[in-house]
C-alpha cells in the first residue's frame, strides 16, 4: 500500500489540475451569467487547487525522500526535482500572479503568465505520474 502512495498522490495532483484548469474553469465562464462572477469563482478554485498541489507535493516529497534513504541510492532524485519544480510553480501562481490578477494589474499579461505557469505545473505532474506509473525511468 505504502509503495503505491506516490503514484496515488501524483494521480490526484495531475487529475485535479486537469479537472480544474481544463474543464471546471472553462465551464464557469461558459455558464455563469457574467465574466466577473466566473472570475471570482475561478480564483477560489485555483487557490484551492494550489493547496491540493501543496498537499500532494508534500506527501510525495516525504515518501520519495524516505525511498532514497532506504535504498541508499538516489534513484528518486529526478522525481524529487520534478515535485519541487511543480510546487514552486503552484506557489508562484498563488502568491505572485494571483494577487496581480485580483488587483486587475495588467490583466492580459498576468493571465498569460498564470496560464503558462499552470501549464508547466500540469506538465510536471504529468511527467511525475508517467515516471511513477512505469514510464521511462531514465
Amino acid at each position: 500500500m505504502a509503495s503505491r502512495l506516490p503514484l496515488f498522490a501524483a494521480a490526484l495532483w495531475w487529475g485535479s489540475l486537469t479537472a480544474v484548469g481544463f474543464m471546471v474553469v472553462p465551464m464557469l465562464f461558459a455558464h455563469l451569467p457574467t465574466p466577473a462572477m466566473a472570475g471570482r469563482m475561478a480564483a477560489r478554485l485555483f487557490s484551492a487547487q494550489t493547496w491540493v498541489s501543496v498537499a500532494c507535493g508534500a506527501a510525495l516529497l516525504l515518501v520519495l525522500k524516505q525511498n532514497v534513504a532506504e535504498a541508499g541510492v538516489d534513484t528518486e532524485r529526478k522525481a524529487i526535482i520534478i515535485v519541487v519544480a511543480g510546487l514552486l510553480l503552484a506557489l508562484l501562481v498563488e502568491f505572485a500572479v494571483a494577487p496581480r490578477i485580483v488587483a486587475r494589474q495588467d490583466l492580459r499579461l498576468w493571465h498569460g503568465v498564470g496560464t503558462v505557469l499552470y501549464a508547466l505545473q500540469w506538465l510536471c505532474a504529468a511527467a511525475l505520474l508517467w515516471r511513477l506509473g512505469g514510464g521511462k525511468r531514465g
